[in-house]
């Protein structure tokens, strides 16, 4: 049987209002309210403001939503807009 995941915690990074980063982060929370409705947390963090945070996550593009919990941890770089990719990506969904 497979174990229920508490809370699902992503990071979406991004530098600055790009309509890129607007777009990923309107197309994350609509797949998390669609599929992980009440058990995830999206936490934003620009680059342009805190640079150094980039590092941690090894960040080389933006956007990229990182999956952090649960683990492994996930990497998807782009505006998101493909929902099938992103959940297989999360491991939300599997691959049909």
């Amino acid at each position: 049987m497979k174990k229920q995941v508490k809370e699902w915690q992503l990071l979406l990074y991004i530098a600055g209002q790009t309509p890129k980063s607007i777009k990923a982060l309107s197309n994350i929370k609509k797949y998390a309210e669609e599929h992980l409705a009440g058990i995830y947390s999206i936490e934003i963090i620009d680059l342009l403001i805190t640079p150094q945070l980039a590092e941690g996550d090894q960040i080389v593009a933006v956007p990229t939503l990182v999956r952090k919990f649960p683990e492994p941890i996930r990497k998807i770089i782009g505006d998101l807009s493909n929902e099938e990719r992103v959940l297989v990506g999360l491991n939300i969904k599997p691959l049909s």
